[in-house]
């Protein structure tokens, strides 16, 4: 199933999500194909539970798209459960982002470059993982989602000020796209 994408100015994306319950993994393993289908729909590289209006604890990136251009990322999938990190490094990283609940949106934003997550997989199962460069920040981007942050929320001041104005119309539903949106105050 293919869900709208909730834009910003949407509450749920200013939640705190919960963590998911471990023993509905039926129900989750159907969510978190969804998810990717979702993703996919929208050519996006990765969603977050409350972008598709779900207040929990579960993410999903792909970077097989980007691989042509970040080669480390071909056969880069994760679905997270309940994912919590471990290890931030003190080096970072600086790059422009966008996201699908920010369409037509994008700030250079720095990052800690390498990270440590422990998190279930698709069929429930703990692991503990340590992500560098691209996919770490692919992964930081979408667990910012879970805790209510928008990567606007990351930019410098003056970046912040220039795109006021286009956060706003998105706020208020002006927003073009190739997927299916949802504003939900």
């Amino acid at each position: 199933m293919i869900y709208p994408i909730y834009l910003y100015g949407s509450h749920v994306l200013r939640e705190k999500a919960v963590e998911a319950d471990l023993s509905r993994k039926e129900e989750l393993k159907k969510l978190l194909d969804d998810m990717v289908e979702t993703m996919h729909n929208a050519d996006g590289c990765g969603l977050a539970a409350p972008q598709i209006g779900i207040s929990e604890r579960i993410l999903v990136v792909d970077g097989n798209e980007l691989a042509d251009r970040y080669p480390a990322l071909k056969g880069f999938h994760r679905e997270m459960v309940n994912p919590t990190v471990t290890f931030e490094s003190e080096e970072t990283s600086e790059y422009n982002e966008g996201c699908l609940s920010l369409p037509g949106l994008d700030a250079d934003i720095v990052r800690p470059k390498r990270i440590k997550v422990r998190y279930h997989d698709a069929d429930l199962v703990e692991k503990e993982e340590e992500f560098d460069e691209f996919a770490a920040r692919m992964l930081q981007h979408e667990l910012d989602h879970l805790d209510g942050i928008v990567f606007t929320d990351r930019a410098r001041p003056i970046r912040k000020k220039m795109l006021a104005g286009k956060l706003n119309n998105i706020a208020k539903g002006i927003a073009r796209t190739s997927y299916r949106v949802k504003l939900e105050k």
